[in-house]
């Protein structure tokens, strides 16, 4: 179903293989676009934090729209207090004080 093909990297310029079976890996997540990067490029970006993001918008194809992600650096994180267990936290959203802000704990139990 899936045969090997030849793609350029993004950031190096290289070419590398989608292998049949990254495609059908990719597949079988649901991701939509091909890689951009090689495998050492993808090793550094992630290293360097510089995480992947949404895309796409569920519209399968090649320049989707939705929310991207990652790229623009450090994110600006907050200073806030837990509603809930009232702990010093970090968020990366400003808080507007009208509603509750949860730690990363007691936001995953709230799910």
């Amino acid at each position: 179903m899936y045969s090997d093909k030849a793609l350029t990297c993004v950031d190096c310029g290289t070419e590398f293989t989608f292998t049949a079976g990254e495609q059908e890996r990719f597949a079988q997540l649901g991701f939509t676009n091909e890689p951009k990067r090689c495998s050492p490029c993808r090793a550094a970006k992630k290293a360097a934090g510089g995480g992947g993001g949404g895309g796409g918008g569920g519209r399968g194809g090649f320049g989707g729209g939705g929310r991207g992600g990652g790229g623009g650096g450090p994110r600006e994180m907050f200073s806030a207090i837990c509603g809930e267990c009232g702990k010093p936290t970090q968020v990366p959203f400003k808080p507007r004080g009208d509603r509750p802000v949860y730690c990363s704990d007691c936001f995953a139990k709230r799910r």
